[in-house]
């Protein structure tokens, strides 16, 4: 698969590069972010975490905004941050921020025209990793975190699969999409009316139903616009009280849903994950 190098920063002894490639699945061209500690410049395998970001963002909002890569350096991870959907002059697009591209809520569409590119999940889940881990000095260990529609990912990726994944953290995640507007919106949309269809995108309804489950993290600003309508916490706190799921979510005072929030806990979650990736 060929990369095309958009750029290139050295930082903390490693390097934050951007490319673009065509994806398969999503049927354009994709560019993701990758931050490689100094450790591969040694020849060193290191473990990945993967970074899902939220409405509007692209690849490069987590790597210019969050200040991960300094203790990423320190702990050896590489750092992988796609793009939010797929682009394109010819990817169906909507005129609202929170649908279309930027906005593609890392389901399977199976809705037309939305069903010809917006295949976020397989990509996140299987073509991207393995195009990290072939072309990359990258082990096949995993980890995957998020804000928002991007902590929305995280948790239902890592549900779904936990085999795939040592850890899975989030930043505000919208906890439960069929019962608040952004999700309700996306799945009508992209996956049409089948209500289990949506259930299977729900981080709260897929919690309740898991026995065990892989180590997890979420940070909640309590100053958050979108708390009670949007994100919803407290069912993921209920789902996994039911179940049992080994889940630790901190509220945290006064902060909102910004990156100025992620960047104060982000250090907290490269460090809980680089415990569990080093099992």
């Amino acid at each position: 698969m060929s990369l095309e190098l958009k750029s290139a920063n050295k930082v903390f002894g490693g390097w934050t590069k951007h490319y673009s490639h065509h994806s398969d699945r999503l049927n354009c061209d994709m560019r993701f972010a990758i931050y490689l500690p100094p450790q591969t410049a040694q020849g060193q395998k290191v473990p990945v975490i993967y970074f899902l970001s939220g409405l509007t963002c692209t690849d490069e909002n987590f790597m210019h905004k969050a200040g991960a890569q300094r203790l990423a350096a320190e702990l050896g991870i590489a750092l992988v941050a796609p793009d939010t959907s797929p682009r394109g002059d010819d990817v169906a697009n909507a005129e609202t921020y929170d649908l279309g591209q930027g906005a593609g809520f890392y389901v399977n569409a199976t809705e037309a025209p939305w069903n010809r590119h917006y295949h976020m999940y397989d990509y996140v889940l299987k073509e991207l990793p393995r195009l990290i881990e072939e072309t990359f000095p990258v082990s096949d260990q995993r980890s995957i975190f998020g804000h928002s529609m991007g902590g929305h990912g995280a948790l239902v990726l890592a549900l779904r699969n936990p085999e795939r994944y040592r850890s899975v953290s989030a930043f505000s995640p919208i906890c439960n999409p069929v019962n608040c507007p952004w999700g309700r919106q996306a799945f009508s949309t992209y996956l049409g009316d089948d209500r289990g269809a949506w259930e299977a995108y729900d981080a709260s309804l897929l919690m309740r139903e898991t026995d065990g489950g892989l180590p997890t993290l979420v940070d909640q600003g309590e100053a958050d616009d979108f708390l009670d309508e949007q994100l919803r916490p407290g069912a993921l706190e209920a789902a996994a009280e039911a179940s049992g799921y080994p889940l630790t979510l901190r509220r945290q005072e006064g902060y909102d849903h910004s990156y100025f929030f992620i960047s104060s806990f982000v250090d907290d979650h490269l460090r809980f994950h680089a415990l569990h990736l080093d099992r």
